[in-house]
């Protein structure tokens, strides 16, 4: 049995679709939050997980699926930094803890991006300055008399490179060779199904299908390429020199695998 444990937010729908739809014989898939997924890969409670990038330095023994994830080149739209002050009179805020990867990031754009070291507490942050808010809830957010600051956007602005919010890591021992070829054929069949895709999201989200074909094809993408994976390597390394990590590893890929005939 192959334990799979996936992000259930829209983002990774078009990574997650086919798993979802019509999971292999053999496999179990558990719909979590990013941070759960990546506590259950920590634990040993999945094999594969859909985990935000930043857990990679925290788990040893992951190796991760090449060419696969969850990026986006500018706007994101979906991590935002909400202020009820403009952004160099923010002293707080508040982190979703739902997603570590975000968290990270919003403290080395505070940091680096604008020279300000707020207080920064977990939770719903009612009396804070600011607040991350990820996910469905970014989408669906009604922000009218707030600054936003879009995480993906600004990281783009600073550092001139795409960001990668998430991608699939293997635990040491498990078959990744199947693992691999279960996640790229999961890719495919949402790639091919993609206008299904869109009208079911749209159903169970309440957002309009236009906005979710605009999020996802145009907000995110999902097939990872070197320049990708380099500016994850630079958040590490900024990571670290930020104290928000202690050190940074390369980058473990697992050999690529072709999806068999028909996924």
């Amino acid at each position: 049995m192959l334990r799979f444990s996936v992000v259930d937010f829209l983002n990774a729908r078009p990574l997650t679709w086919g798993l979802l739809r019509e999971p292999p014989p053999g496999v179990e898939v558990s719909r979590d939050l990013p941070s759960v997924c990546a506590d259950k890969l920590a634990s040993g409670q999945a094999d594969v997980g859909l985990i935000p990038s930043i857990e990679y330095q925290r788990i040893p023994g992951l190796r991760v699926v090449p060419g696969l994830g969850i990026a986006a080149s500018s706007e994101v739209r979906s991590v935002l930094l909400v202020s009820k002050v403009s952004r160099e009179r923010i002293t707080s805020v508040a982190l979703d803890p739902a997603s570590r990867t975000s968290a990270a990031l919003t403290r080395i754009l505070l940091a680096r991006r604008y020279g300000i070291a707020p207080e920064f507490v977990e939770g719903a942050g009612e009396g804070t300055d600011a607040r991350l808010v990820i996910g469905d809830p970014a989408l669906k957010a009604r922000l009218n008399g707030h600054v936003v600051l879009d995480l993906a956007a600004e990281w783009r602005a600073f550092t001139g490179r795409s960001f990668v919010f998430a991608f699939w890591a293997v635990r040491d021992g498990v078959d990744a060779e199947a693992a691999a070829r279960i996640v790229l054929e999961s890719r495919e069949r949402g790639r091919q199904e993609f206008s299904r895709l869109v009208r079911e999201e749209a159903g169970e989200t309440g957002l309009s299908e236009a906005v979710i074909e605009d999020y996802l094809r145009h907000s995110l993408h999902f097939d990872l390429d070197r320049a990708d994976f380099g500016g994850l390597e630079l958040f590490y390394r900024l990571a670290v020199e930020g104290g928000v990590i202690e050190s940074a590893r390369p980058i473990d890929f697992l050999e690529a695998v072709a999806p068999s005939a028909g996924g």
